[in-house]
């Protein structure tokens, strides 16, 4: 049977609803806060005030994409669910070398030792201290995704390690992946790398993949049976917006089952809340609107928020690890 894993439990695919399939409701400290103060989003009473707007506007899930040991707080993600009735899917998974302390134990590590960390988190539970030291106290709370970031351009050495490692925890358990595409761009280098490890591409998705405005290379990251997150959309200033561009030659090319949206809002001053915006009601409210001035009927938008994310977050059909009981 088909499950989604979200931090307070297995649930339906069909029970997502409508789906934000990247965001960052939680970045509770850790080297990305001290390098980039306006990552501070460790405030759970905030973060549930700023969904308001979304949830009023139809949103009923989130994957969260702050991956181990940069950030990430279990327990908060787990009450900001609770206090705000949205479903989030929590992430294991690690980030860019930049988000972590030099000779870090990702560094360390090979590839077997990432993949059963990953594991441990999605059918044990994600660690508390957030794989921040040698002491691990799982909590009840298990990831739903593994989100990876890959360089710009493809792959480092080290990306290699940790999306080999993400692949194996697929494999084990059917866990879906997301991914981070540096500047929109290495995605078929991902998609080729992820499958030749038996990744199965339709529980697989792209991250920023629409800061690249090429139609030929969507096409063919569509043609390959992933999925495709744009999260551009408020970023594109007094210039064309390239990703109402991108959806429109998607729908045109018939690959309008292979897009889901998100607002990327991983800054203070791209929330209401700390008196920033556009804010998180924004994809549902002004982006929507402007998707539908384009002749982007309500068919297609459901499919973007509803259908296609409750296809790629659940998890792949493998035996090692089934839905909660």
């Amino acid at each position: 049977m088909a499950f989604v894993r979200t931090v307070l439990g297995d649930i339906e695919p069909s029970a997502l609803g409508v789906t934000y399939a990247h965001e960052h409701l939680i970045i509770d400290g850790g080297l990305p806060v001290e390098r980039f103060p306006d990552f501070r989003l460790d405030d759970v009473e905030s973060m549930v005030k700023e969904l308001g707007s979304a949830v009023a506007g139809g949103l009923r899930s989130v994957v969260d994409a702050m991956p181990a040991d940069a950030g990430r707080n279990v327990r908060k993600l787990a009450e900001v669910s609770r206090r705000s009735g949205v479903n989030v899917i929590a992430p294991t998974g690690l980030h860019h070398v930049r988000y972590y302390v030099a000779h870090h134990w990702s560094e360390r590590a090979n590839a077997d030792e990432i993949a059963e960390l990953f594991v441990a988190d999605v059918s044990g539970g994600i660690d508390e201290r957030d794989y921040s030291g040698p002491v691990v106290r799982r909590t009840e709370h298990r990831a739903g995704v593994i989100k990876v970031a890959g360089s710009e351009g493809g792959l480092s050495r080290r990306d290699e390690k940790v999306f080999a490692a993400a692949a194996m925890a697929h494999v084990r358990t059917g866990v879906p992946i997301l991914t981070h595409c540096e500047d929109g761009t290495g995605g078929p280098e991902q998609v080729r790398f992820l499958v030749d490890r038996d990744m199965d591409p339709g529980h697989l998705v792209l991250s920023h993949v629409d800061k690249v405005v090429d139609r030929g290379l969507h096409r063919e990251l569509a043609s390959a049976g992933v999925t495709l997150e744009y999260d551009q959309g408020f970023r594109w200033g007094d210039r064309p917006n390239g990703t109402l561009q991108l959806i429109e030659w998607m729908l045109e090319d018939g690959h309008g089952d292979r897009i889901v949206l998100g607002n990327d809002a991983a800054r203070r001053s791209y929330l209401t809340v700390h008196g920033g915006g556009p804010g998180l009601g924004w994809l549902l409210g002004d982006f929507s609107a402007r998707l539908g001035e384009r002749g982007i009927d309500t068919e297609a938008r459901r499919r973007f928020f509803v259908d296609n994310p409750a296809r790629v977050f659940a998890f792949a059909d493998v035996h090692s690890d089934g839905p909660a009981a």
